[in-house]
């Protein structure tokens, strides 16, 4: 049986192939907490249809490409969360996961965040585990726990994010990158 590390923020569980539960299949998620309280994290791998420009225009200009509003995941579809790369220092409407990369409030205006953004993403709903659920998880081996690179939340393609990231890894995870999206068809 795996060791389950115990904190997890700031990395990314990527789902291992095939994951049966559709919400998960093929994602990539960070954790933005993680605790005895359970954990929380936003699936960095699902862009929708809908332009950042026509729900927030006044962070649009702060986004990466593809400037859409992304699915964080099945939880309070009605939450936002965004995500950013700036400083490194908590200040008012900026909390950082890891390194530059942190969580900022988009009920502030841009300008009084206290800090210099170099990339944005929005995201609606999140990824939600109770207490000793993700563990379970984990020891079931339907998640990699890998290190998270400073291009992950804001990859231009999104679409690859799930391939790139289990590339990229050493040994056996990486085998997985090249899993068939049909293992029927191969």
């Amino acid at each position: 049986m795996p060791t389950v590390p115990t904190l997890l923020r700031g990395r990314l569980l990527v789902a291992t192939p095939p994951l049966v539960d559709p919400n998960f299949d093929r994602t990539v998620v960070l954790l933005l907490e993680h605790g005895d309280d359970g954990a929380l994290g936003i699936v960095l791998n699902r862009p929708s249809d809908t332009v950042l420009a026509a729900v927030l225009p006044e962070w649009y200009e702060h986004a990466s490409a593809p400037g859409v509003v992304f699915s964080g995941g099945p939880v309070a579809p009605e939450a936002v969360i965004a995500l950013a790369r700036g400083g490194t220092d908590a200040t008012s409407g900026w909390v950082p996961v890891l390194g530059e990369v942190g969580t900022v409030d988009v009920g502030r205006e841009p300008a009084d965040l206290g800090t210099q953004l170099e990339a944005l993403r929005i995201f609606v709903g999140y990824a939600g585990w109770a207490p000793g659920q993700l563990e379970v998880e984990l020891e079931q081996e339907a998640w990699f726990v890998v290190n998270t690179e400073s291009g992950d939340a804001f990859s231009p393609h999104p679409d690859r994010l799930w391939h790139d990231v289990l590339r990229r890894q050493r040994g056996r995870v990486a085998m997985f990158a090249n899993y068939p999206e049909d293992p029927m068809v191969n």
